[in-house]
């Protein structure tokens, strides 16, 4: 498996977890699924939605966003209509680890959805750093994905 993307998406991604510093960022990939290889067409920002009531739930109380990220429903809801109506689908999610490595935490891994893509970037004192691309095998444990920056004309 790859994650193909243009130049764009990856510097879009980082300018937004360099401007949500020290919060994580987060937002969605969306798509194409081909051959083992996901294409990304387009990034889409979501507000962190991390709040009390999640960190209850989960087990993570004292976690804030500086350390969690969430997507609302309705966000999410709301980015695969428009997927589809553009005829692609969510392949991901990003989101950022403000000042600790571009690895999957614990948190990550239990609330990862197998289909998906997984692309962080750590952010080191606000200057996003390392950016790394992460899938879940058939165990539900994290391996790493080549990330493939793409020509323009490939997108």
């Amino acid at each position: 498996m790859s994650l193909n993307l243009h130049t764009k998406h990856l510097q879009a991604i980082q300018a937004h977890a360099e401007r949500t510093y020290p919060d994580e960022c987060c937002g969605l990939l969306l798509g194409t699924l081909t051959a083992g290889e996901s294409t990304v067409h387009d990034v889409c920002d979501a507000p962190n939605a991390w709040d009390r009531e999640a960190a209850t739930e989960l087990n993570y109380q004292g976690f804030t966003k500086a350390r969690r990220y969430g997507i609302a429903p309705e966000v999410m809801l709301s980015v695969m209509r428009e997927a589809r109506r553009r005829h692609l689908e969510i392949i991901g999610i990003y989101h950022s680890h403000p000042d600790y490595p571009a690895v999957p935490s614990e948190c990550d891994r239990l609330l990862a959805w197998s289909q998906y893509s997984y692309l962080i970037v750590s952010v080191e004192q606000g200057t996003a750093k390392d950016c790394r691309s992460w899938t879940l095998n058939e165990q539900h444990q994290f391996e790493s994905e080549a990330i493939q920056i793409a020509e323009p004309s490939r997108m």
